[in-house]
């Protein structure tokens, strides 16, 4: 399979403000259905670190980088990174992967 045929994996890391926990967690929580259903997504699965509550891990799958701009430009995500600065404690962090097992 070449680089441009593979999936674009990726882990958003996000760490909330201690006060914004729960909302940031809420906000998290509200993109997981509609961007499940863009044509571009094959996973998006949130997730928080037990022992750091407030750090927030969103394994992201998408058939390629493309896809990924796409979501980032949805109404959505918009008004989610609209609000994001105001909860998050440090900024975003995408940690991109390349697959190296099946």
């Amino acid at each position: 399979m070449s680089k441009t045929e593979e999936t674009f994996i990726c882990i958003a890391v996000l760490k909330a403000r201690p006060e914004h926990r729960e909302r940031l967690r809420q906000n998290l929580l509200a993109l997981i259905e509609p961007t499940r259903a863009e044509p571009g997504c094959l996973d998006y699965v949130l997730f928080e670190l037990q022992d750091e509550p407030g750090t927030f891990y969103m394994r992201e799958a998408f058939t390629s980088a493309a896809a990924l701009e796409v979501h980032k430009a949805t109404p959505h995500f918009q008004a989610f990174a609209a609000t994001a600065g105001d909860l998050l404690a440090e900024p975003l962090r995408l940690v991109v992967l390349d697959r190296v097992s099946s």
